[in-house]
């Protein structure tokens, strides 16, 4: 058993999806709860139902973090978005908008919270990247770059919080049963042009050997594992849970 009573996590993207998810397992882990969301009814939703605290604010705005004051012992970084198209046709304020919420972002939390972390001598990133962490695909090079830069990101941050007891690392999951990766379906039909059963089991699903989607609370138990009792040494590592899709 996990056991956060007493801790705090700050969860962004968490009136829906994988974020939600994971706000849900903290909860029951014994954490308080702060629900980050653009979305403010979906937020206070899930704050109301998990007894938490919800704090709308666009990630995709900068100057929402100027006079940001949180304070949290979790941080886990969730919330994202996508766009489809071919280089040459991706348009880059789109471009832009994917680095702010998947990069920028998380950077912009993490530093507002390691200060609190660092002081109290405990604390635990966990960054929802993706197998995209790892492995490209045509159609995204936003979402792509930006993933790869958040592995990155994880790893600088586990190498400062070492020995101030702050861990980082990611979670990497292929395609997850989310309304993100529902959106996808239509968007990867349009763009191949087939139906979007042919783009689960074509495209999505091409290169995974476990030929299902993954749910969200397979994502959020290895996010509370990491935030458990027993992880001290874990830290600037990957969790892939891709069907097999990097083994192959």
């Amino acid at each position: 058993m996990i056991d956060l009573s007493g801790r705090t996590a700050a969860v962004t993207g968490a009136a829906s999806g994988i974020g939600r998810a994971c706000a849900v397992r903290l909860a029951a882990a014994g954490a308080r709860i702060v629900v980050i969301d653009r979305d403010a009814d979906g937020a206070e939703a899930v704050a109301g139902e998990l007894g938490g605290t919800a704090l709308a604010l666009d990630l995709a705005e900068p100057a929402a973090f100027d006079d940001l004051t949180l304070e949290a012992d979790i941080l886990v970084n969730s919330a994202g978005l996508q766009h489809i198209a071919p280089v040459e046709k991706f348009p880059p304020e789109r471009f832009a908008l994917l680095l702010r919420v998947l990069l920028e972002a998380p950077f912009r939390l993490a530093q507002n919270l390691l200060p609190g972390m660092y002081a109290r001598g405990w604390g635990r990133l966990v960054h929802i990247s993706s197998v995209h962490g790892h492995r490209a695909s045509a159609y995204k090079s936003a979402y792509v770059a930006a993933k790869h830069g958040l592995e990155g990101l994880s790893k600088v941050l586990a190498l400062e919080g070492a020995g101030r007891g702050v861990t980082s690392n990611t979670v990497c999951p292929g395609y997850v049963r989310t309304p993100l990766v529902e959106g996808q379906l239509a968007a990867q039909a349009e763009t191949h042009g087939i139906t979007e059963a042919e783009v689960v089991d074509g495209v999505l699903l091409a290169r995974t050997p476990v030929k299902r989607l993954i749910e969200p609370a397979e994502v959020a138990g290895t996010v509370a594992y990491l935030c458990g009792p027993d992880t001290a040494s874990i830290t600037g590592s990957s969790f892939h849970l891709d069907g097999g899709w990097t083994a192959s």
